[in-house]
């Protein structure tokens, strides 16, 4: 909104051409989300506790988990609120990748929201059910998918990048719909379930959402794209807008989000964001590279789902308790323990994902 004032005013003083410079407009865009956060957070931290929109607690967890029951949930909404108004802010609103990761962010913020308010304002501990959660969460991914296999103009967009090799890709086609899909429901769900400790979730995602913002800046970039034999497409790069947006929304939430917890992030912020990271994964072309930047996410799923497998084929389980943060809380490990491991984790898995720009 702002780059079309600049290009205005750039007719009347040179010095307003500045502001195309993508790099410059994510600065600023990290800058406004996090000013948004951090302004808005004890507000709504206020608001949310006069409703008493409170988290519940599941009594056969952890028990220092139990004096958490109570406090502030669905702060999601207000990270949603800061990175779309910075993006709205800084982004080149003419550019049809910012409208469709918005898109996909706002529809599965909703199916975030309406899980969150039935939990902890109707009082019904099923919130969504599962069904309705993920059919909503299946048509907002094929709509997307869907989507951006008719809009990609080039058989290069539609095409699986693998690391680590220079020019070897896998020609998709139609399976690319299916791929997409896959990428931005499963990113959205085990985002979801990585938020079970006061800020195990939101700094990876920052972490995570911030290389993806390099990525789209050099995706979006010929001379670079062709330098770092990965794929260009052709107005990707403003996704680094959108990636800053991201970082500097997680960042301000984080604030109050660091142990002990002020206020829960809940579904509408959980399922929103990782909805986010996956397309702009799909758009960037890099799906493998967010299954390497986002390993905590993925052990996180597989946790889940082997522990549940194990339950059913065997009566046994692998695990304490599922999600695997949980099972080292019941070994004995204080939560911020867990939480800054977990952390470091993600550190050195982003920056393995980020060397394998060169490692080809």
């Amino acid at each position: 909104m702002l780059l079309f004032l600049a290009e205005y005013l750039a007719q009347f003083e040179k010095g307003f051409l500045v502001f195309q410079y993508l790099t410059l407009r994510g600065i600023l865009a990290t800058g406004t989300a996090l000013a948004i956060s951090l302004m808005v957070g004890p507000w709504m931290i206020r608001r949310l506790s006069y409703h008493q929109v409170g988290q519940a607690v599941r009594d056969d967890g952890p028990q220092s988990h139990l004096s958490k029951a109570g406090t502030p949930t669905m702060g999601g909404a207000l990270i949603l609120v800061a990175i779309f108004v910075a993006t709205l802010l800084w982004a080149d609103l003419r550019n049809t990748y910012v409208w469709v990761t918005l898109l996909v962010t706002a529809v599965f913020g909703a199916v975030g929201w309406v899980d969150d308010y039935r939990k902890v304002v109707e009082k019904n501990p099923r919130g969504l059910p599962a069904r309705w959660k993920y059919l909503w969460q299946s048509v907002g991914g094929l709509a997307a998918a869907c989507y951006l296999y008719f809009y990609f103009d080039t058989p290069v967009t539609t095409e699986l990048y693998v690391p680590f090799f220079k020019d070897f890709s896998i020609a998709l086609g139609p399976v690319f719909i299916l791929l997409a899909y896959f990428v931005i429901v499963g990113s959205s769900n085990a985002v979801n379930l990585t938020d079970g400790l006061d800020g195990l979730a939101i700094l990876p995602t920052v972490m995570v959402g911030g290389a993806l913002g390099i990525f789209a800046y050099l995706t979006g970039h010929v001379d670079f794209a062709a330098y770092l034999h990965i794929p260009y497409v052709a107005g990707a790069g403003e996704l680094a807008v959108f990636c800053c947006a991201i970082a500097g929304a997680g960042l301000g939430f984080l604030w109050f989000n660091t142990y002990p917890a002020q206020v829960f992030m809940g579904d509408v912020g959980a399922l929103a964001l990782g909805a986010a990271l996956g397309t702009v994964a799909v758009i960037t072309r890099h799906e493998i590279v967010l299954f390497i930047m986002g390993g905590i996410f993925v052990l996180e799923t597989v946790s889940v789902i082997l522990q549940v497998a194990s339950f059913k084929l065997t009566g046994r389980r692998i695990f304490r308790m599922a999600p695997i943060h949980h099972h080292y809380e019941l070994k004995g490990w204080p939560e911020p323990r867990v939480i800054v491991r977990f952390w470091i984790i993600t550190v050195m898995l982003v920056l393995f994902g980020l060397a394998t720009l060169k490692l080809r």
